[in-house]
């Protein structure tokens, strides 16, 4: 019991069950949405043309680099509830409009690519808020068992919300994916609107300054432990999460799959990531070694993945790579925030996503491009390569590192 009661020490917290419960639902609808976009470009809107998939995903994510200077800031300075309650409002907004327009029957590409775009942008002022808000609803000492509840959370969502989709599309079209969505975010407004204010743990705010943005990065840059981090999340960023495309072109091109296996094969993924989510939750605290464990394991994974030659042992390779993907992004969630000082924690997060999530413009047409033009399979060996590539980048970093333990690291 006493094991059980560690593994979910944040859920003592009412504010944080109410938020958990909240999301859990909204990040169904997500991965739902998601699901349904992928399956409306490679199979609708286009002929397979996985292309067409990493240009969604480069607008979806870009607006995560190109409103970095913002974005961060937004978070240090502003309420971060308040500042929920607008971006998550927007986004519910956005996909009931995508999803009637589906629903009649009117939507184009060009459509999907503006909306995809605005999300990004709704997305990129929600998402360093939503990363550090965890420290507001628990305070610092349960921060890493709360960070992986909230990823169990949403991978919890992932698990179910691609199942969904799959038999939703098939019964009755791609636009009521979008709906229901749109409608999941009532959960987590609501959430919000319920909190007990009161029992917050404010972050301390950051006062205005010129060039924020600036002395985010050099106060990163100048940190070994934060800097070796952010190269390894460009890596496996750029060129390894790139799921949309591995699991949709390996689904259609390589397997001949329909809506409900290809959205299997993401429920099927969703366990590996739930494990790797609750495994991070156990921990007591993070630590840089679990990075390079992360980064090569993930590497294995995408070469297993490449090399499949059927359905489910591809699946069972999505498995490992959903484990290796949460241990690595929860990790570097976890230590980059008890690192920094709590009124950079906005700045630095934001670089964190910009780096991990904005650099997917870069990669997902590179991806798709080889994709398209050497096969799916020759797309998930660049996931390996990028996977391999950021353990040797922890290696060489590692020395330095363990010079600086993180115990001081915190304290500071």
């Amino acid at each position: 019991m006493k094991q059980r009661a560690g593994l979910f020490r944040a859920m003592h917290n009412y504010n944080f069950r109410l938020w958990t419960i909240g999301s859990l639902v909204s990040n169904i609808g997500t991965w739902m949405q998601r699901t349904a976009q992928d399956w409306l470009v490679l199979t609708q809107l286009t002929h397979h043309d996985a292309s067409a998939v990493g240009t969604v995903m480069a607008l979806q994510f870009g607006p995560q680099l190109l409103l970095m200077p913002w974005t961060g800031a937004a978070a240090d300075y502003f309420n971060q509830r308040k500042l929920l309650l607008v971006t998550q409002a927007l986004m519910g907004a956005l996909a009931l409009a995508l999803g009637a327009m589906t629903v009649l029957g009117v939507v184009q590409l060009w459509q999907v690519y503006v909306f995809a775009f605005l999300f990004g942008c709704a997305s990129a002022f929600d998402a360093p808020v939503r990363q550090i808000f965890v420290t507001e609803l628990v305070g610092d000492k349960d921060l890493p068992n709360a960070v992986g509840l909230n990823s169990t959370s949403f991978n919890a969502a992932r698990m179910i919300g691609p199942g969904v989709a799959g038999l939703l599309i098939a019964a009755v079209g791609t636009g009521w994916a979008f709906v229901l969505n749109g409608l999941s975010f009532v959960a987590v407004l609501l959430s919000l609107l319920m909190l007990r204010v009161s029992e917050l743990h404010p972050n301390a705010r950051a006062t205005h300054t010129r060039g924020g943005i600036m002395v985010g990065l050099r106060y990163t840059w100048a940190r070994p432990d934060l800097r070796a981090t952010l190269i390894m999340l460009f890596l496996i960023g750029t060129f390894g999460l790139n799921f949309p495309i591995f699991i949709s072109t390996m689904a259609v091109g390589a397997f001949h799959a329909d809506a409900k296996a290809f959205g299997l094969l993401s429920s099927i993924m969703a366990v590996g990531t739930v494990a790797g989510a609750l495994a991070a939750a156990g921990r007591e605290k993070p630590e840089f070694g679990t990075l390079l464990t992360g980064a090569a394991v993930f590497g294995l994974g995408c070469t297993l993945a490449a090399l499949a030659p059927g359905y489910w042992l591809f699946a069972a390779a999505l498995v490992v790579i959903g484990i290796a993907a949460l241990t690595f992004t929860n990790t570097t969630n976890s230590l980059m925030q008890l690192a920094t000082e709590p009124a950079m924690r906005g700045r630095v997060m934001a670089l964190r996503l910009g780096v991990a999530v904005g650099s997917t413009p870069i990669g997902a047409p590179i991806v798709g491009w080889v994709a398209n033009v050497y096969g799916p399979r020759w797309a998930m060996a660049v996931g390996a390569a990028s996977g391999f590539a950021a353990a040797l980048v922890a290696l060489g970093a590692r020395k330095n590192i363990n010079a600086v333990p993180l115990s001081d690291i915190v304290a500071k």
